[in-house]
């Protein structure tokens, strides 16, 4: 590998000018392409074999119409104001018309029609359009959703507070990256700044990083097109790509600048960078690769997809570091150290490095050492013991998105279970039974009880009006008739209410939905604890298939709410349904999420041992060692159980949620946890490769295994520290996001390359590598038999080609040109001086 990378080097460096246009010409195609394609995210929950994904797949199938629930599109009076005042009733009028006209709309229901008679609040100030659309949260793009969402600028000027949730709102409000990008750029800049102390050094990092984020995020955006993409994922992409894209090109320049501080050649100094730094880049980026596909175990589309696009800017990422760098490398040549700082100051040599001051410390009281890092690293894990895997509902997004909005409409008017309903999808095995001739007869016998009541009442009034005119001196024949013309229109007007009432009752009686199986299922669930109210079933044209509403008491995000889902299915819906040929599941986004939580749940464990046998084969073949994977294992899992508690503490106790920008606590979305593990055990080790490396040519050459130790310690700090300074900036910068999801993440993965770059690699690591000694080098002879020997910077390579060198240099060289030989001619003892 490291001649590979040697030859790669010097190629960038010959052909730089091609190179560097070749990657300019890609990265434009790519973000043109792009730009016209345009994002197609969604959060469209696809999870194979549970109940929710069954109430899915059966509504997709026989009820279409019926398989992606309602978007509301949410209005408020003002205070003092109702929907039903003429000026706000006009607006919606013409709102709901327009949105019939859009080809996208398969319904939109008024909630001043007798339709949606139970979409208008009680007091009629706050109502909502129920939006059925015939796009599906995958196929509904993000032009589309904009236009409809504008489509309700009538109500807007007519002075309602509007809000669109369900899907079509989330795809609308999706916070911008764009500020946590540029915060986390700038603290970036400083540091390189500082790192390498001038601007055009600082440039180059950030240059390759950039090039390589916009070029994987391109890459995402056109995979948007043909696959389903979470919304989470380019934001999460964009994070882990510029951090690593930052880091990965500062070892290598790191690497450059002490060699051509050493006397070494431009173009040499960029190719060994390449073949040794770029090796470590190289070994580096493969562990998060390998770390992030792993998640593919899970099963879990959503979490698959997360994993693949986020290994895909980590592969961008250091495929740029290994050519384009090499390229604008060796076009800068020497004047990469143009336009320096004023204040800059030369390393000097005479003096011990702080970094070898404090690995000293640390070597001469490893257990002292070793146990105030492990304190501190179990007292912020502890909070983690409390972890609990939830979701989120748009209650936590900012107030200015539409979804929010939307959220806090339906919560004043109608209660915060309206925002997370379940869809209660029932198959029907047997077709619905027809109503029988005793209910038809029933229905007969009323409405003639109600004719006969009608008529005596008619009767007695016209007797009564009659008695009075002739009181009045009008003729009794005469009387009788102006008092039936003026009771008999009444008398008509009401028999048709009553006629049409018992037309209406009977045809309900025959339809599929008074099916007395779904009564008794929409009477047990409107029973059931925690259970708001539950609406009539819809039944499609075929019967076969029916579907109803059901509101809990609690907002999605509630323990509660899933409390409840769990005893739905697992009480009342199995007794409702036992013996009578149906079955039903509970479905929708918040059934979805609990679905979620309990999958990743059950495959968490499965998904940590993968990832951490294979980087425990990785670092096998890299260091030649048994003990050093594991201590690796080990430290790395406490680092990131640490991350684990803080995030914790923050979201779901509330400790310091305001310093994020929250009004509370928030549950902590379930795929989180799983993909900062995944994340994190890949960029841990970015670090451990770096500083074991300096280790292990430390060890290979003394054979002392503190020495090493304190080489290794002095000789990565000052750049292991920079690059975790610009990670942790990088992540922290994202929780100024509005999105409470990648709030989580800026949090947690900023705190654990915190973590693992001060507590872990430059206190722990040295000191229980100092406490077992030459035990960090066990190796039993019949596995390195069998192990190929597997160099990450490839010294070996170059000490072996350096001496090859030299001996050729010496075989081509005269007799008489070599030292102590004396010239042709002159006796051996009198070598001329």
């Amino acid at each position: 590998m490291t001649s590979v990378l040697y030859r790669l080097g010097q190629l960038c460096v010959r052909r730089r000018g091609i190179v560097v246009a070749l990657w300019l010409v890609i990265v434009v195609a790519l973000a043109v392409v792009a730009r016209i394609a345009g994002p197609n995210v969604n959060d469209n929950l696809t999870l194979p074999g549970t109940d929710s994904q069954r109430a899915t797949d059966l509504l997709t199938a026989r009820f279409p119409s019926q398989a992606n629930g309602t978007n509301p599109v949410v209005m408020r009076a003002p205070a003092g104001g109702k929907l039903t005042d003429d000026k706000y009733a006009s607006a919606i009028d013409s709102t709901v018309s327009a949105l019939r006209r859009d080809a996208d709309v398969r319904e939109a229901t008024s909630p001043l029609s007798s339709a949606g008679k139970d979409y208008l609040s009680k007091d009629e100030r706050i109502g909502y359009i129920a939006l059925n659309l015939r796009a599906s949260p995958t196929g509904l793009g993000t032009d589309d959703a904009e236009r409809i969402v504008a489509e309700a600028d009538p109500v807007r000027d007519a002075g309602l507070t509007v809000g669109v949730g369900g899907y079509l709102g989330q795809k609308v409000s999706k916070p911008e990256t764009h500020s946590s990008e540029a915060v986390g750029l700038t603290m970036a800049v400083i540091v390189l700044l500082f790192t390498f102390g001038s601007f055009v050094a600082m440039g180059l990092p950030i240059a390759t990083a950039v090039i390589g984020l916009v070029s994987g995020l391109s890459i995402i955006t056109l995979i948007s097109q043909v696959a389903e993409v979470p919304t989470v994922a380019p934001t999460l992409a964009t994070m882990i790509g510029l951090g690593v894209g930052i880091d990965y090109a500062l070892f290598i320049v790191t690497r450059h600048q002490a060699q051509r501080r050493g006397g070494m050649a431009t173009d040499e100094s960029v190719a060994r960078a390449t073949a040794t730094s770029g090796g470590a880049v190289l070994f580096a980026g493969t562990t998060v690769i390998v770390a992030l596909l792993s998640l593919a175990v899970v099963d879990i589309p959503l979490v698959t997809t997360l994993g693949y696009t986020a290994a895909l800017v980590v592969a961008v990422a250091v495929v740029a570091a290994v050519t384009l760098l090499p390229a604008l490398l060796g076009i800068l040549g020497p004047r990469i150290d143009a336009l320096p700082l004023p204040f800059k100051r030369e390393a000097r040599d005479d003096h011990p490095h702080g970094w070898e001051r404090w690995a000293r410390f640390v070597a001469g009281k490893p257990l002292p050492s070793a146990l105030v890092a492990l304190v501190v690293l179990v007292a912020l894990a502890l909070p983690a013991l409390d972890l609990y895997l939830g979701q989120q509902d748009n209650g936590a997004l900012p107030t200015s998105t539409e979804a929010r909005r939307a959220y806090d409409g339906m919560t004043a008017g109608f209660g915060v279970g309206a925002n997370g309903p379940l869809l209660v999808a029932v198959d029907m095995s047997a077709q619905p039974a027809k109503a029988d001739q005793s209910q038809l007869d029933d229905i007969d016998k009323q409405e003639s009880d109600q004719k006969k009541q009608a008529q005596q009442k008619a009767d007695a009034q016209e007797q009564q009006i009659a008695a009075s005119l002739e009181a009045q001196g009008v003729p009794p024949a005469e009387a009788q008739s102006q008092a039936r013309a003026q009771v008999q229109p009444q008398l008509d007007a009401q028999t048709r209410q009553i006629e049409q009432k018992a037309s209406d009752q009977r045809q309900k009686a025959d339809q599929p939905a008074t099916d007395p199986r779904l009564q008794d299922l929409r009477d047990d669930l409107q029973k059931a604890s925690g259970v708001t109210s539950v609406t009539q079933p819809l039944v499609n044209d075929s019967g076969s298939a029916a579907v109803m509403t059901a509101t809990p008491k609690t907002a999605p995000s509630d323990q509660a709410t899933e409390q409840l889902i769990r005893r739905l299915r697992d009480d009342t819906i199995p007794t409702a349904t036992s013996g009578k040929g149906m079955s039903a599941d509970v479905g929708g986004t918040t059934a979805g999420y609990v679905d979620l939580a309990d999958e990743i749940s059950g495959r968490l464990v499965l998904t940590i041992g993968v990832v951490v046998a294979l980087s425990f084969v990785l670092l096998l073949l890299a260091f030649r060692s048994i003990v050093i994977p594991l201590t690796a294992g080990v430290m790395n899992l406490v680092s990131i159980g640490a991350a684990f508690g803080v995030v914790t503490a923050v979201f779901e106790k509330g400790w310091g949620a305001s310093l994020v920008g929250l009004d509370g606590e928030v549950p902590i979305v379930s795929f989180v946890p799983l993909m900062m593990f995944a994340i994190l055990f890949g960029l841990s080790m970015d670090y451990e490769v770096f500083l074991m490396t300096h280790i292990k040519e430390a060890w290979e050459r003394t054979h002392d295994n503190t020495q090493a130790v304190i080489e290794g310690v002095a000789n990565t700090g000052r750049v292991i520290t920079s690059a975790a300074l610009i990670m942790v900036s990088v992540f922290f910068a994202f929780i100024i996001n509005g999105d409470p999801t990648v709030k989580q993440f800026g949090v947690g993965m900023g705190v654990a390359v915190a973590v693992d770059a001060t507590l872990v690699r430059c206190l722990l690591v040295p000191a229980v590598m100092t406490l077992l000694g030459r035990a960090n080098w066990w190796f039993p002879a019949w596995l390195d038999r069998v192990v190929p020997n597997f160099s990450i910077e490839g010294e070996e390579w170059f000490r072996a080609r350096d001496e090859a060198a030299a001996r050729e240099e010496a075989a081509r060289r005269p007799r008489d040109e070599e030292p102590g030989v004396a010239p042709r001619g002159f006796p051996d003892d009198t070598v001329p001086t």
